[in-house]
């Protein structure tokens, strides 16, 4: 993976939908962008294989947690999206000021959607540091609002130095300044850092932005239209269950 988010924006951003090879103990999910067609075709014909649901493995995924500092909706949502995302993603930025507040204003405020937050660094020490910073803004349940503070547009290019993940907490309203700092570099930030990476590389997650929305894989920054698409059919799914 280049270490610029051109490579987190390759188009098409397709993949074999629904399609998992077993791995560890969920499965592979194939993320990959413009597969030839003839691998794409033996990837199903390995995904023909006698084994347990993919898709219900990777809604599994969903954590669910009430006290989750890092997700916004009910925990009882009949849809969850779950965003393996980083904080130096510029296409991951798009999506967090195009997208997701479209998503929460129609779906998530309304009981229907559920969006789980996964650290997935994989631009670096700035990266992780951010990525321990929105934790320790989650601990004081600041987490949306670090979220969108270093996801404003041109905040990335200002890096993530210490100095400036603690302007990002004021912007955010972070009340304990000095209790941020020493979540941000505690074991608990680190610890659920790897927790989520764990989880990503686990499934095949190789770029970001990378969504699991009803146990189906959407690679990149798509439309909205595909999200709400998504959304209809997992919840017309759900309600079948």
């Amino acid at each position: 993976m280049s270490s610029s988010s051109r490579s987190s924006s390759r188009k098409p951003l397709l993949y074999a939908a629904g399609v998992a090879v077993a791995a560890i103990t969920l499965g592979l999910v194939s993320w990959q962008a413009t597969a030839p067609a003839e691998k794409r075709s033996a990837g199903s014909s390995a995904a023909a294989a006698p084994r347990t649901d993919p898709a219900a493995e990777l809604r599994a995924l969903a954590r669910r947690e009430s006290g989750d500092k890092l997700a916004v909706g009910r925990a009882d949502a009949p849809v969850v999206l779950i965003e393996y995302s980083d904080f130096k993603c510029g296409y991951c930025g798009k999506f967090a000021r195009d997208t997701e507040p479209e998503l929460v204003k129609k779906y998530v405020e309304e009981g229907t959607l559920r969006i789980e937050w996964r650290n997935f660094t994989i631009f670096g020490a700035d990266s992780e540091a951010a990525a321990k910073a929105a934790w320790a803004a989650g601990q004081q349940d600041r987490f949306t609002a670090f979220h969108a503070a270093a996801y404003a547009d041109g905040s990335k290019e200002k890096g993530f130095a210490e100095a400036r993940l603690l302007e990002l907490a004021r912007e955010a309203g972070v009340p304990d300044l000095e209790r941020f700092k020493t979540d941000m570099a505690g074991e608990q930030a680190a610890a659920a850092l790897r927790k989520d990476q764990e989880e990503g590389y686990r499934i095949g997650v190789t770029s970001t932005p990378s969504f699991l929305l009803g146990g189906k894989p959407i690679a990149g920054a798509q439309p909205l239209g595909t999200f709400t698409a998504a959304i209809a059919e997992a919840k017309a799914a759900a309600a079948k269950q």
